[in-house]
């Protein structure tokens, strides 16, 4: 297992999944918002849709196509008023 943090939570991991579904495995199936303020989340799974863009380490990353690393930093984002 590989600690990663996930919205200032330490989170235990296993290094090499899929950072999409752990997301939805977590319970909140919310990863970012519009800019209307509407929440989306995984959609099509392999990465046409952009819907699950999650920030990590800063950059932003399609989560459905996201392999986990131990310390990652995974942040949600939030949509704008």
């Amino acid at each position: 297992m590989s600690d990663i943090t996930i919205d200032g939570e330490t989170v235990a991991a296993t290094a090499g999944d899929n950072l999409g579904a752990l997301l939805h495995r977590l319970g909140d199936a919310r990863l970012r918002a519009t800019l209307s303020g509407a929440p989306r989340g995984l959609f099509c799974g392999m990465g046409t849709c952009f819907d699950c863009v999650v920030l990590v380490d800063g950059k932003p990353a399609r989560a459905c196509l996201t392999a986990i690393r131990p310390g990652m930093v995974v942040e949600r984002q939030g949509g704008r008023p």
